[in-house]
């Protein structure tokens, strides 16, 4: 019989005057009995239109129903065919938006925690020991993948399980991209994403960190000289942007790239780290999406006394995920919302005093149907801060598309591809955010699974 209630099982997590002192994950995840509780809040709907939420396309009802029955290995199973991340996808994928938005549940309470369903039943395999990995016989033929991150990674287990030779080439010392560099361990421990990529390794996929394509070797090499019939483009959009405002070279100013890169894969929270990382009292995190929320929580951790997030928009505005505004809120991060900044203040010896700001107030909607901000007048103010992060997207590097004849770019830096993949240059495909532009996890993974079908057909098509 169905669990009826209108809620959720909570999620367990620390309490918010501890976790703001540590790295540790801050959600600590279902035991056996509130997944198959919650599970059992499922009903099974004939037309599936959490499906049609998420971007691979996983069977969110046949995995539930195992879970609800005690079978997780088999829910496992059935989540596997689809995602080659579940164990990431569980904790950073924006669910209220995609699957749990089209939750019929969700019309008269709250949607089945389909999210916390799936990192249940990814933590409960990967806790096991031996996991037996049944490798495919390779095919013969051979597939580059440019980046670490989600794209790269689903592009290559999917590629891997259809029996290619693939080989991952990543630029920094580490695989997993964006998730090793980008998002916090209290959010997505760094064990995890090791484990997942563990598991694409004992499918055959290869590794080549400290690979810069486009300075160590072109893509035109990777195809020419070493016999890759296919190349799929993963890179990210790593570059950062900044306002253009007075004081933006000053000491103390970061992009929450260069800072949650220090802080996530150079372990500068640590206290025998050799990297060094400013740890100010007083910070300002410019921007509102969940990489600004990130940073934030991020300085907090690392002893600053007030950390503001300095965002032009309101509240409902706020690009970052519901539940990381509030645990924001709850370790005490300061917004300070209808801001923004237009000049970071200098003292005498060139480090950041504090930040000018002006106050903001919405007018009509923009081209994206968000309301414009527009400066009140006579508003401008002073946050006394010693660190400014600026937090307000990024683009694909140009590496890539300046070293690749014939790679056609959107104006901004984004590769064109079409629905499949598929770029300007034959056997050459990319997805992710070196297309879109800063985008979310799952939407990446997405675009790398609907890859690796369009190169298969593609190899098998020559």
């Amino acid at each position: 019989m169905p669990n009826m209630s209108p809620k959720k099982n909570e999620m367990p997590s620390q309490a918010p005057d501890i976790r703001n002192k540590n790295f540790l994950e801050v959600a600590l995840g279902y035991t056996e009995e509130q997944a198959i509780d919650e599970a059992q809040r499922c009903l099974n709907c004939k037309h599936k239109p959490c499906v049609t939420g998420c971007p691979v396309q996983i069977d969110i009802p046949a995995f539930i129903k195992e879970v609800a029955e005690g079978n997780f290995d088999a829910a496992y199973d059935v989540i596997a065919k689809s995602s080659s991340l579940p164990a990431v996808c569980g904790r950073v994928c924006p669910q209220e938006n995609q699957c749990e938005g089209k939750c019929v549940r969700g019309l008269k309470g709250e949607p089945v925690a389909i999210g916390r369903l799936e990192r249940f039943v990814a933590d409960y395999h990967n806790a096991k020991e031996n996991v037996k990995v049944n490798k495919p016989e390779c095919n013969g033929h051979k597939v580059a993948i440019i980046g670490s991150g989600p794209s790269g990674l689903t592009c290559a287990g999917d590629l891997a399980k259809m029996g290619y030779d693939v080989t991952v080439f990543e630029a920094f010392h580490l695989a997993g991209g964006v998730l090793v560099y980008g998002i916090p361990e209290f959010r997505l421990p760094k064990a995890i994403v090791q484990k997942e990529i563990d598991g694409l390794k004992a499918l055959g996929v290869k590794f080549e960190t400290n690979m810069v394509i486009g300075k160590v070797l072109s893509i035109d090499e990777l195809m020419k000289d070493y016999g890759f019939e296919s190349v799929f483009i993963g890179s990210g959009a790593g570059l950062p942007r900044f306002m253009n405002i007075p004081g933006e070279n000053l000491k103390g100013v970061y992009s929450a790239n260069e800072f949650l890169t220090r802080v996530n894969l150079m372990k500068a929270y640590k206290e025998d780290s050799t990297t060094p990382i400013q740890h100010a009292k007083n910070v300002a995190v410019v921007g509102g999406g969940n990489v600004a929320m990130d940073a934030a929580r991020c300085a907090k951790r690392l002893g600053a006394e007030n950390v503001y997030i300095v965002y032009r928009r309101g509240e409902e505005e706020l690009p970052a995920r519901k539940e990381e505004v509030e645990h924001a809120k709850e370790e005490g991060i300061i917004f300070k919302l209808l801001t923004n900044p237009v000049e970071i203040l200098p003292d005498e010896n060139k480090f950041v005093s504090g930040i000018k700001c002006v106050e903001m107030e919405l007018g009509e909607p923009d081209e994206s149907g968000r309301r414009r901000p527009q400066v009140k007048a006579d508003s401008e103010f002073t946050i006394d801060v010693d660190s400014v992060i600026m937090s307000i997207g990024t683009s694909p590097n140009p590496l890539i598309r300046s070293t690749t004849e014939g790679l056609e770019t959107q104006k901004w830096g984004g590769i064109i591809a079409d629905e499949t993949g598929l770029t300007s240059r034959e056997g050459v495909y990319a997805g992710g955010d070196a297309v879109t532009g800063a985008a979310t996890v799952i939407l990446a993974m997405g675009a790398g699974k609907t890859a690796a079908k369009a190169i298969d057909e593609y190899i098998k098509s020559k």
